[in-house]
């Protein structure tokens, strides 16, 4: 493995398949120019609206969105991760939040399906059922081991309040965390960066963290600020509050040496 840069997009997906998929385009191009091999788009990057029109359009979301990804990733060849879409389930009247890792060859290298819905009665007002649409998952995100680009581990958004799945992905060798959101205004300005921080510093890994932000439907605002986080805690990249990119360069070097200097995974008693 030598030091590349990766990238954390950022948008404010609506619902309109159509425009989102030309958002993201625009800014992978714009990510892949200047320089990025790792590519990571943010939960609900493909369709952003109410849970009723995402169950409607699931279909066609999936099948559009998974072609698109493997275009992109051949077209500029990247390793991209889709953050989260919506994939019917079989036989069912719901939709796994997915996650879709692919490499430069349009290979599928990982899939996974978000284990931890977001259920919650946030203290601004609103209030969010993702299980009444979602499938939650039923594995643990399994780990992509690559020489080229160090080993991957995907989550998806409301995972991040879960320690235990990142201790998990780490003792299966993990370098590197995805974690793509579409995090609230009203949690995000608290809780996003401390938790990003948090999950590389316990398990001195780098955290790629794309993101939605500003108002993408009614009274929905997500917090923004996608970002990277290196192992020692440290934010190399932001991108603030407007749709964008934001690129710094994973460096096995500094995983090494952070590793060294504080081997707590060494010293783990129970995992």
């Amino acid at each position: 493995m030598k030091p590349y840069l990766a990238a954390a997009i950022q948008m404010t997906s609506v619902p309109d398949l159509e425009k989102n998929l030309a958002q993201a385009e625009e800014l992978i191009d714009l990510a892949a120019c200047q320089g990025a091999e790792l590519v990571g788009l943010p939960e609900n990057f493909a369709f952003m609206g109410e849970e009723k029109e995402k169950l409607a359009q699931a279909e066609a979301i999936a099948q559009e969105t998974e072609k698109f990804l493997l275009k992109m990733a051949q077209r500029f060849q990247i390793t991209i991760l889709g953050g989260g879409f919506p994939v019917p389930v079989e036989g069912g009247n719901k939709v796994y939040n997915t996650a879709l890792l692919i490499d430069p060859n349009g290979q599928e290298l990982l899939r996974y399906h978000k284990v931890h819905l977001f259920d919650v009665n946030v203290p601004d007002g609103n209030t969010y059922r993702e299980s009444i649409t979602v499938m939650a998952g039923k594995a643990l995100p399994s780990v992509y081991m690559s020489e080229k680009l160090g080993n991957i581990g995907v989550s998806v958004c409301y995972d991040v309040r879960f320690p235990e799945i990142y201790r998990y992905m780490s003792a299966k060798g993990a370098d590197i965390f995805f974690v793509p959101a579409a995090f609230t205004a009203f949690t995000g300005k608290d809780h996003w960066q401390i938790l990003l921080q948090a999950r590389a510093i316990e398990n001195t890994c780098y955290v790629i963290a794309p993101a939605q932000t500003g108002w993408n439907y009614d009274r929905r605002q997500t917090h923004g600020h996608a970002m990277i986080v290196d192992p020692w805690g440290v934010v190399l990249a932001d991108a603030g509050e407007k749709p964008g990119v934001a690129i710094a360069e994973i460096n096995p070097s500094r995983l090494e040496q952070v590793r060294r200097q504080m081997p707590s995974l060494q010293h783990r008693v129970f995992l």
